[in-house]
Order: C-alpha cells, then sequence, then structure tokens
C-alpha cells in the first residue's frame, strides 16, 4: 500500500484527527489534482467532517452519498438498520410484502439497508432537510422519498399499512449540543441534532401519532440515549404500544422497539 504524503499525515494529526494516515489515504483517492487535495486537507484539518468532504459514508456495508451539511450516519444506528431490516425480512416471510418507513430519514440509511437486505420491502421515507432528501433520493433510487414534518410528509394511503417504522430523530439534549464534536456542532443542521430540553421532544411528538400508521401487529423502532430510554419507552407504552429497549455495547447502542398490537 502507497504511503501518504507525510506532510499531509502530520497537518491532519496535528488538528486531531487520531487515524491520519488512513484520512490521508482517503482524501487523496477523493482529490482529482494536488490542487483539490490541498483544498480539502485543508477543510478537514478547519474542522470539516470526513464524509461529506469524501462524498460518502460506509454504513452497514454499504457506501452511501452524503453532501457538505447534512447528518452523517452513525456507526451506532446500525443496530436501528439492522433489527429493521430483521423486522422487514420477517413480515416479507409472513406475508409477502412489507411496509417499511425511514421516518426523520436523512441521507436515507436506515431505508438503504432495508431495500439492500429485504429487497421485497417496499421502502418509504421522509426528512424536513432539504438536503438530506436529495441525498436520501440518490441512495434510494427505488424507494419515495419526501420532503416534511414526521408523518405529515408521508401519503395517507400507508395510514394504518406500516409494517415497520424506524426513526432516528433528534435526541441531543439542547444544553448538551455545546458539548458536541465541533465537526457535528459546527457543520450538521440543528434540526438533525436539538432534540429539546431533555432531547425527546420529538420522541413525544412520534408517540402520540404512530399507532394511526402502524400495521396490527407492527413495529416501531426508535434509537435513544441510554439514559433516557426508560423515558422514551414509557412514552410509547402510555401511546398504547408495547415498548421493550435493546442495546448493542459494542456499538453504543440504544433502540426502543415499541409493537402494535395485532388484529
Amino acid at each position: 500500500m502507497t504511503q501518504p504524503d507525510p506532510r499531509i499525515v502530520a497537518r491532519l494529526r496535528a488538528a486531531g484527527c487520531v487515524f491520519a494516515e488512513e484520512e490521508a489515504r482517503l482524501l487523496i483517492e477523493a482529490s482529482g489534482s494536488p490542487e483539490e487535495l490541498d483544498d480539502l486537507v485543508s477543510r478537514r484539518v478547519a474542522g470539516e467532517p470526513l464524509e461529506p468532504l469524501l462524498g460518502w459514508v460506509e454504513f452497514c456495508g454499504l457506501r452511501l452519498q452524503v453532501d457538505p451539511g447534512v447528518f452523517v450516519p452513525r456507526r451506532r444506528t446500525e443496530l436501528l438498520a439492522r433489527r429493521a431490516a430483521e423486522f422487514a425480512a420477517a413480515a416479507v416471510e409472513t406475508s409477502g410484502t412489507a411496509v417499511v418507513v425511514d421516518l426523520c430519514c436523512g441521507v436515507g440509511a436506515i431505508g438503504a439497508v432495508v431495500a439492500d437486505r429485504v429487497p421485497a420491502a417496499e421502502v418509504v421515507a421522509s426528512d424536513l432537510d432539504p438536503v438530506a432528501v436529495a441525498c436520501a433520493r440518490r441512495n434510494l433510487p427505488g424507494g419515495r422519498v419526501f420532503a416534511g414534518d414526521l408523518f405529515s410528509a408521508l401519503p395517507s394511503e400507508l395510514r394504518g399499512r406500516v409494517d415497520v417504522l424506524a426513526v432516528n430523530a433528534p435526541y441531543v439534549p439542547t444544553d448538551a449540543i455545546a458539548l458536541m464534536p465541533p465537526e457535528a456542532r459546527d457543520h450538521e443542521p440543528g434540526m438533525a441534532l436539538d432534540g429539546g430540553a431533555d432531547g425527546l421532544d420529538i420522541h413525544r411528538r412520534i408517540a402520540a401519532e404512530a399507532g394511526g400508521w402502524l400495521a396490527p401487529g407492527g413495529v416501531l423502532l426508535i434509537e435513544a440515549g441510554e439514559e433516557q430510554a426508560a423515558v422514551s419507552a414509557a412514552l410509547f407504552g402510555a401511546a398504547g404500544l408495547r415498548p421493550r429497549i435493546e442495546s448493542d455495547d459494542d456499538l453504543g447502542a440504544t433502540v426502543v422497539v415499541a409493537s402494535a398490537p395485532s388484529a
């Protein structure tokens, strides 16, 4: 493997990039000229996230397109995506099809994983951020991606028909945003991070409406912080769903799984 220019590695390492050599290789691959490489390295040193500079992020074995200014899918969300795909596969095995909604989809990472692993699933996605929606439409060429606020963006024909509702809603408490790494705090949209005073404002809104969209026996999955999960689960329980909490220590991930009553 060709070693990257040590001067580039040194610049990245001095800026705090832990995997400076790997990042240097990726930036070299992404650049078309020495001038473009210098620009990419300078932007990375200034604190921009790596993935939008490359134009892609690896997620569950897929290479997804990301543009500057969007929320970059985190590795911990792979638990949510993997479980959504498993529930979708089970629905397909039972009834031959599955309606899967990736709500607050961002670049469509969860929906893309489901579409890749369960081709028979009907994948629909929505997000409020138009830049993210544009990315999601490229990452989900076979899906339907809508722009709008939560359920109001979805076609009314899906009401009562959703087998899997997968949600990675904002859940960072407002006061904690200032403590986030600069590449998230300064370069990702606040609407993708800010979950209100306790981080669960969007969870409350989703809990109030989710039951009307789920099919009998349908499942909602929503990511939460470990310390928030019990409160989030209680919100969905109070809304008539049957919640439980799943976690993956290796990923540092926590997901609330809430099932609708069967018919």
